[in-house]
């Protein structure tokens, strides 16, 4: 009997395939609550699973939230949260459609008041396009423009942490971390370099399948990789 796949013993309930989240700093969210008006940046702060650092921000009633820090955020900025088109400043928090057209943009909201689910990894930022009476277009990293409703909050400015690819790993182990810190798996090895009692596709004394790659809908779970159920094979 064959091992399992990866992907079956990483489907299991168990500590070596799961996030370390318990070292995550928190969720990441907008406050509903509408007495937030204005806050001081305290602290920039590292968090584990994301790309960018955080702000602690400081409000006038001693509440403290993290949110994405902006690029060029420093300790002592003050944060707004209102409506008013004339507080456009890097790290402001206001309804899209009050935002300039041309001005970048993060953390945007899908639907009002879900927090922020669009454009939060370092160094992204989204474009607010047009505004439309009730609609605003902002153009996302991809290239994809998307329509959202006006009341969506945003984030005025660019996320930070955005050279971070400049920086090589240089080490296969401070790649290993930096996955597990995230919970995925590093590195990939493909099924072809492995041998016959690992993998479908190893064995063979070659690196190559040897034998159609495609398998069906019911296969069972040790059966299941290459191209399951395609339409069609080959070359276009």
């Amino acid at each position: 009997m064959g091992k399992r796949l990866i992907q079956q013993r990483r489907g299991r309930i168990h500590t070596k395939f799961n996030a370390p989240s318990h070292r995550y700093k928190g969720e990441i969210k907008y406050s509903r609550d509408i007495n937030l008006k204005e806050g001081i940046l305290i602290d920039l702060v590292h968090d584990p699973g994301r790309t960018a650092p955080l702000a602690s921000v400081k409000f006038d009633n001693n509440k403290k939230i993290f949110m994405i820090a902006p690029e060029g955020a420093k300790i002592g900025d003050k944060i707004k949260l209102n409506d008013d088109k004339n507080e456009i400043a890097i790290g402001n928090i206001l309804p899209v459609g009050v935002i300039p057209e041309g001005a970048p943009v993060y953390n945007i909201e899908i639907s009002p008041g879900d927090g922020g689910k669009l454009v939060r990894a370092g160094g992204s930022s989204a474009t607010v396009v047009s505004h439309d009476k009730e609609k605003t277009v902002v153009q996302l990293p991809s290239g994809r423009f998307k329509s959202l409703n006006s009341n969506c909050k945003a984030t005025v400015g660019v996320v930070s942490g955005g050279g971070r690819k400049d920086k090589p790993f240089l080490k296969a182990g401070k790649k290993h971390y930096s996955y597990r810190t995230r919970g995925k798996q590093y590195p990939t090895v493909r099924g072809v370099a492995m041998c016959a009692v690992s993998h479908p596709h190893g064995g063979g004394g070659h690196q190559h399948v040897g034998k159609p790659s495609s398998v069906k809908r019911g296969a069972s779970p040790g059966r299941k990789v290459g191209s399951i159920a395609p339409k069609r094979t080959g070359r276009k």
